[in-house]
C-alpha cells in the first residue's frame, strides 16, 4: 500500500469558553481518523487552532478588566488541557492571532485583489449603543424573517437554513448587552464570490468532495442564484488584524479563522523542517476538513473561493457532522446536560464517550443522541463485558509462563477476524464509525464464547491441564489483542495497556495480523471498570445551573427543615377574597432584551413583549442570580396592570414573578412550553 501524505483539520474552537461534550464530537470524530491512518502507516498530521478574534474577545476582555492577549492566552491553556484529557492529540495547536496568520492574511488577500474580487461600499450595520461597537451577525438574534423561527442568528436560520441580513431579522436583540440595536453606515469592504460561481458549481457539485445531502442543499439554497458578496471586513474597534491597505478596517474573524489552518500547518513545517508549499500547494496532499454542519456554507463556498484565488490546494473532502443532543433534546444548563469537558473528566473515564460517540457516527450528517442509559450500557457490555473481560479472565494464568511458543488451534476464530480487517478498515476509511464498532463487537461476540467453554479458571485448578491452560490463554489474549488493534483509533489508552500488557506495543494495522507467541505477559492491571450510574447522575448534577427553567435547590431528601424556613421567615399575608386577587392582571411576557443597570446593586432593566407591538420596560432586582444573557428570550409571568413607577434609573412598567430570599437566591417562575405572550395566568 503506498504512503499516503493527508492533513487533517477540525473546526477551530472559539476562545471565549470552555470545551464541553457538544464540542468533542467533532474533534473526537478527527481524532479517530487520524489515528487510523496512521496506524495504516500513512503519514497524516492533525492540525487545529484556537479562533481569537472578533467582538466577542474584545468585550468579554474589557468586561473583566484585562487584555485581549491575556484572555486568549488562558483560554487556549485551558482548551488544551481538555483535549489533552480526551486523547486528542494534535500535531500542531496553534492560534489565529499569530505572526504566521496574519502574513498568510496579507497573501490570500492580496491575491484577492489582485483578481478584482473586492470591492467597497457603505452599508448599513447593526450597532451596539451599550457595548460601543458594531456587531458581528453571529452576536445578533431574533426572528427569522423568513420562516419566522425566534432566536435566530443574524446571519443563518438554523430552523430553515436560510441566509439574510442580521439588519432583516425582527425584533433583533443584541447578544452582548441585551440592548436594541441600532443600524449604521460604514465603509465596508466585500468578496464578489458571484465570479467564483462557476467553479463553486463544478467544485461543489462534482460528487468528490462533499457528502450529496451537502451538494444538494447548496445547489438549492445558494448556487441556483447569484452569489451574495460576502463581507470581509469589521470597523473598529474590534479586535483583530487590521487590514494593511485600508485603515480602521478589519478583516473579519471568517476571513482569518479558516486560514489559521494554514498557519498552524506552517508553525509544524517550521518545526519539522518541512516546506509548508508541500502541504498547502501540492496536488499529492489530501486535505480534510471536520466541521459542524453550522458552518457549512464558511468552509464549502467561502474557503474553496480563498484558496483558489490564491493557488493553494483545495479540500479533498469536508466531513460534516449533524449536532449533539442529549436524552433526545438540546444540551440544557438548567438539567445539567450541558457538560462541560472538565466536569466529564471529574466523573468518567473519557474512553467511554470516545467509544460512545464512535458507535454514533455515520458519513452522514445525522444528529447524534447521548443517551445516559444507552451510554453505561454500552461501556460496561461492550468494553469491560466483551473486550476487556478476555484479558481479564486469562493474563493471569499465563504471568509465569507467557504465551505459547507457538499459536495454537483455535477453530479458525483468529483467521476470520483477521480476514474481517478490510472491512473494518473500509468502514474507519468512510467515516462510518458506528459499522465498525459493530463489526468488531461481532468478533467479541465469537471470541467470548471460546474463553468459557475452555474455562481457563477450572484448568488453573489441575497442574496436569497446564499446557492446555497456556495455549487458551494464548488464544483469549491474541483475540483480545487483536480488538484492541481494530479499536486502537477510538481507545488509545486501552491500546497502549495492551502493549505494556504482552511485551509488544500497537503500532501497525497489520499486527492484527499475525498472532503474537512466545512473549512474556506482564501483570494484568485493571484497564476499564464499570460505570456507575451514580458517577453519570453526579455529573448531571454537578453541570446544572439554576434558572427560570429548572431551578435548583436542595436536594428533596435533605430539605424537610429548609422547607418551613421561608414560611416563617415570610408568613402568610392576610386573607384576601377572590374579587381582590382578580384585580393584578397576570400576563405571559418575553423579554426581548436585558441589560445590566450599572449604578444599581441588584436591578437589571428588561424589556418584555406582551405580543405584538405592546412592550414593557421593567426593572427587576434579580442581578446577583442571572447575567442579560441568561434572561433573553425567557418566558415569565408579568404583573402588567401595576401602577408605573418611576425609579432613579427610569420607569418601571410592571413586575416580575420571582420566589426566593433575594441576592443569588431568587428564581424566576418558569412557564411551561405552548404559552404564548399575552395569555392571562388565572
Amino acid at each position: 500500500m503506498a504512503q499516503r501524505r493527508i492533513l487533517v483539520t477540525a473546526a477551530l474552537p472559539y476562545a471565549n469558553g470552555p470545551i464541553h461534550i457538544g464540542h468533542l464530537v467533532e474533534y473526537i470524530q478527527a481524532d479517530i481518523w487520524v489515528r487510523f491512518q496512521k496506524l495504516r502507516g500513512h503519514q497524516c498530521i492533525y492540525i487545529c487552532a484556537d479562533d481569537t478574534h472578533g467582538t466577542a474577545i474584545m468585550i468579554r476582555a474589557r468586561q473583566e478588566g484585562r487584555s485581549e492577549i491575556d484572555l486568549i492566552a488562558e483560554m487556549q491553556q485551558a482548551h488544551v488541557r481538555d483535549f489533552e484529557g480526551f486523547d486528542i492529540a494534535f500535531d500542531n495547536y496553534g492560534s489565529t492571532n499569530s505572526d504566521e496568520n496574519r502574513q498568510l492574511c496579507g497573501e490570500i488577500w492580496r491575491a484577492l485583489r489582485s483578481r478584482g474580487l473586492i470591492v467597497e461600499r457603505d452599508v448599513e450595520q447593526l450597532y451596539d449603543p451599550e457595548a460601543g461597537t458594531f456587531l458581528a451577525d453571529r452576536f445578533v438574534k431574533g426572528t427569522c424573517p423568513k420562516c419566522k423561527a425566534p432566536g435566530q442568528y443574524g446571519d443563518n436560520c438554523d430552523k430553515c437554513g436560510s441566509t439574510y441580513r442580521a439588519a432583516d431579522l425582527i425584533d433583533p436583540v443584541s447578544t452582548h448587552s441585551g440592548a436594541r440595536p441600532e443600524l449604521r453606515s460604514q465603509r465596508h469592504l466585500f468578496v464578489q464570490l458571484q465570479q467564483l460561481h462557476d467553479f463553486l458549481t463544478e467544485w461543489t457539485q462534482c460528487g468528490e468532495h462533499l457528502q450529496e445531502e451537502v451538494a444538494n442543499y447548496l445547489q438549492g439554497h445558494f448556487l441556483n442564484e447569484p452569489l451574495r458578496d460576502w463581507d470581509i471586513s469589521r470597523p473598529a474597534p474590534y479586535f483583530g488584524f487590521e487590514i494593511p491597505d485600508s485603515p480602521g478596517n478589519y478583516w473579519y474573524v471568517w476571513f482569518d479563522a479558516p486560514i489559521g489552518y494554514m498557519a498552524s500547518t506552517r508553525q509544524w513545517c517550521d518545526r519539522h523542517g518541512e516546506d509548508f508549499d508541500d502541504w498547502w500547494r501540492s496536488p499529492d496532499v489530501e486535505i480534510h476538513h471536520f466541521i459542524g454542519k453550522d458552518i457549512t456554507y464558511f468552509h464549502t463556498l467561502f474557503w474553496p473561493g480563498m484558496l483558489k484565488s490564491a493557488g493553494f490546494t483545495l479540500p479533498t473532502k469536508v466531513r460534516i457532522h449533524g449536532f449533539l443532543t442529549v436524552g433526545g433534546e438540546k444540551m440544557s444548563k438548567s438539567k445539567g446536560t450541558f457538560v462541560m469537558a472538565q466536569t466529564y473528566l471529574q466523573h468518567l473515564d473519557p474512553s467511554y464517550l470516545r467509544y460512545y460517540y464512535a458507535t454514533k457516527l455515520s458519513p452522514r450528517l445525522d444528529d447524534i443522541d447521548l443517551n445516559l442509559d444507552e451510554f453505561a450500557a454500552k461501556a460496561n457490555a461492550d468494553l469491560v463485558g466483551k473486550v476487556v473481560n478476555l484479558a481479564s479472565r486469562s493474563a493471569k494464568f499465563v504471568r509465569a509462563t507467557g504465551l505459547a511458543a507457538r499459536y495454537p488451534d483455535d477453530g479458525g476464530l483468529f483467521q476470520r477476524a483477521a480476514a474481517a480487517g478490510d472491512e473494518i478498515a473500509a468502514a474507519y476509511e468512510e467515516g462510518d464509525y458506528g459499522r465498525a464498532m459493530r463489526l468488531i463487537m461481532e468478533l467479541a461476540d465469537r471470541a467470548n464464547p471460546y474463553v468459557e467453554a475452555a474455562a481457563p479458571w477450572n484448568l488453573a485448578k489441575d497442574p496436569r491441564h497446564a499446557q492446555e491452560l497456556q495455549d487458551v490463554c494464548t488464544v483469549a489474549l491474541n483475540l483480545f489483542r487483536q480488538l484492541a488493534i481494530y479499536l486502537a483509533p477510538v481507545l488509545p489508552r486501552l491500546a497502549q495497556q495492551t502493549g505494556v500488557l504482552l511485551n509488544k506495543p500497537i503500532e501497525h494495522w497489520a499486527d492484527s495480523q499475525t498472532p503474537l507467541v512466545g512473549t512474556p505477559v506482564a501483570q494484568f492491571h485493571h484497564m476499564l471498570k464499570r460505570v456507575d450510574r451514580k458517577d453519570v447522575d453526579a455529573m448531571i448534577e454537578d453541570s446544572r445551573t439554576p434558572s427560570a427553567e429548572e431551578p435548583v435547590g436542595e436536594p428533596a431528601a435533605e430539605s424537610a427543615p429548609a422547607i418551613s424556613q421561608p414560611l416563617s421567615d415570610e408568613p402568610l399575608a392576610a386573607e384576601c377574597t377572590i374579587d381582590d386577587f382578580a384585580k393584578v392582571d397576570l400576563r405571559i411576557a418575553r423579554i426581548i432584551a436585558a441589560a445590566d443597570v450599572p449604578e444599581a446593586n441588584k436591578l437589571v432593566k428588561l424589556t418584555v413583549s406582551l405580543g405584538g407591538d405592546e412592550q414593557r420596560t421593567v426593572f427587576a432586582g434579580i442581578k446577583q442570580a442571572y447575567t442579560p444573557e441568561q434572561l433573553v428570550g425567557r418566558y415569565v409571568v408579568l404583573a402588567a396592570n401595576l401602577a408605573p413607577r418611576k425609579m432613579k434609573f427610569g420607569t418601571s412598567e410592571g413586575m416580575i414573578l420571582a420566589s426566593g430570599s433575594g441576592g443569588q437566591h431568587v428564581f424566576l417562575l418558569t412557564v411551561d412550553d405552548g404559552a404564548e405572550p399575552g395569555q392571562r395566568v388565572h
